[in-house]
């Protein structure tokens, strides 16, 4: 039975955070709330690791201002007591030029009390740069400059 309803409390949260709703996602995680996602923060700083509201308030709101249009889609949510892991593929648009970012992530959520005590995600970093960077990052590491896209 938890699982059902946290399996509902994590499609609220995807919806509000989505809809750019950062005080509605940030209502729905606890006062220590913790998230790890592993990527390069130099290119990346919305992600890494953050602890609590108001630093998670400011990795949301980084992600909102780099990006006019986010949109999901959740090809599997799966949902287990407090656990509730989820197949997200996302689409961000940047604001700088309208390109759409698309990639997947495996989120995995722990719900305390009705509220997300901790994200993590996993994620493709490596094809995401070059999304984010608009460069071919593996030709440009083998030495093929060439091969480089419009960069930044």
């Amino acid at each position: 039975m938890s699982g059902d309803l946290n399996r509902q409390r994590i499609l609220n949260f995807l919806d509000v955070f989505y809809a750019g709703d950062i005080d509605g996602a940030l209502a729905r995680c606890s006062d220590d709330i913790a998230f790890l996602a592993n990527a390069p923060i130099d290119i990346l700083p919305h992600m890494g690791q953050h602890r609590g509201k108001a630093e998670m308030k400011a990795m949301w709101t980084t992600v909102h201002a780099r990006y006019s249009e986010l949109r999901y889609e959740l090809p599997t949510l799966v949902a287990e007591g407090d656990k509730v892991a989820a197949h997200i593929r996302v689409f961000f648009r940047k604001r700088d030029n309208n390109r759409v970012v698309q990639f997947d992530i495996a989120a995995f959520y722990t719900l305390h009390d009705g509220l997300i005590t901790e994200i993590r995600e996993v994620m493709d970093t490596f094809d995401l740069v070059q999304q984010v960077l608009e460069r071919d990052v593996a030709a440009e590491l083998a030495g093929d400059e060439g091969s480089s896209g419009s960069g930044i």
